[in-house]
Formats: structure tokens, sequence, C-alpha cells
């Protein structure tokens, strides 16, 4: 499967054709929302207030005529608001893990949040690995060979190096989302309508029947009276 179109749209559509939830998580002070801020308004605020519990925002996106929504969920860092945003993990299609390349320990705390996604999100939610404020080159203390290698070693799906300041991938990172969701979307639609995957469906439902048939079976035994045994 391709894409042959794509174009971001600035202003909502009267309906869309697909809707995709996404979290974006890391350490406080890595500039989650302004990098979400920039990609989805085309702003930067140099003075931004870290998050409080969470943020809510969206981006449109048309992928070969079908008009795609994304929910982003800003959340924030601190521990001291962790339990409020645990909800949030539920139901995402994928999480953007973000870490600043000038802040080593938040390269660091990566596994910890990797551990929560595992713990509070679903099997198959998609992750990236976004390595933001690479306009402070001067300041740098986790190289992008660190950042490739440790998204190859975990298998997360997209790594990029952002800059909310200067836009750098800003608006990258939701676009391959958007192309991996679709993807992803056509290839569920595909399978299902394939008749060999109908056939699994009906032997599954079958041996379900089965399986209901013989519990049954078994119960209706149990159900029977037992003739008592004489004691000589």
């Amino acid at each position: 499967m391709s894409i042959s179109n794509i174009k971001i749209l600035d202003e909502p559509p009267n309906d869309f054709d697909l809707n995709f939830k996404l979290i974006v998580i890391g350490d406080s002070f890595v500039g989650k929302s302004c990098l979400t801020l920039k990609a989805t308004k085309g702003l930067f605020e140099a003075n931004y207030s870290p998050t409080i519990g969470f943020e809510f925002l969206t981006f449109f996106v048309n992928i070969d005529n079908t008009n795609i929504k994304l929910q982003i969920w800003d959340t924030c860092g601190q521990e001291v608001y962790r339990s409020l945003i645990s909800s949030f993990y539920h139901n995402s299609s994928l999480a953007i893990l973000v870490y600043a390349i000038d802040n080593e320990n938040s390269f660091n705390n990566l596994e910890t949040w990797l551990n929560e996604i595992k713990t509070l999100g679903n099997p198959d939610m998609n992750i990236f690995l976004i390595g933001n404020k690479a306009d402070l080159e001067d300041k740098r203390q986790v190289s992008k060979e660190r950042g490739e290698e440790f998204s190859k070693s975990h298998g997360i799906k997209l790594f990029l190096e952002t800059s909310a300041k200067t836009g750098l991938n800003a608006r990258n990172v939701f676009i391959e989302a958007s192309k991996l969701l679709f993807l992803q979307h056509l290839e569920i639609k595909d399978n299902i309508s394939r008749p060999d995957s109908i056939n699994v469906i009906e032997r599954t439902s079958d041996r379900n029947t089965e399986n209901i048939h013989l519990e049954e079976k078994n119960q209706d035994e149990e159900d029977k009276p037992r003739k008592k045994k004489c004691c000589f």
C-alpha cells in the first residue's frame, strides 16, 4: 500500500472520515507543548508555562481524499500530575515520546516512560521518539546517534529530531503519524474483507460453538441425579 497525495488542512473540514487519538508524553520542560503548538497552530512561545494535567489540540490532514482528524492529548511531565493522565493512554493509537537533546536526564528517563506505555496503553500502540530542541546544538548532551540507537533497539516506529522554535520537523511528526495510522487502517480493512479472513472467523466461530455445546453437555452430565452406592 502507498500514499499518492497528502495535504495539511489549516482549517477543520466540514466532516472527517477517520479519527485517531494521540498522546504526547515525556519529562517536564522538554518542549512537548511548544512542539504541538508549533505543529497545530504555527506558534512558538518562548515563555510557555508548563502544562498542568493535559491540553487538547487537533491536527487535520487529507490523505488520498480521506479527511483525518488527530486528537492530540498534550500531557504534563510532572510526577504529581501523572495519576491524572494515566487514563488518557487508553484507546490511544500512538504515543509521541519526547526528550530534549540538551537534557541528559530526559533521555535517561525514556525507559520509565516506555514502561508506563506498556502498563497503561493498549498492546498495539505505536510509538514515535522525538528529540526536541534541536536548535540548541551548542548545548547538546544527547547525540542523534544515541536517539537513533534507542529507537532501533526498542522497536520504535519513527525517530526524529525537532525544534519547536524553528519549526524543524514539527509538522512532520504528525504528518508521519497520520500516514502510519491511515495505512494501518487500510490494512485492517483489507484483511477483514479477504475471504480467507472470513473463513478464519467462521472456523473460530465453529470452534466456539463446539466449545459451548461441550460445556452444555458437561453441565447436563453434572445436573443428572447420581445413583447412590450402597454401603455394606
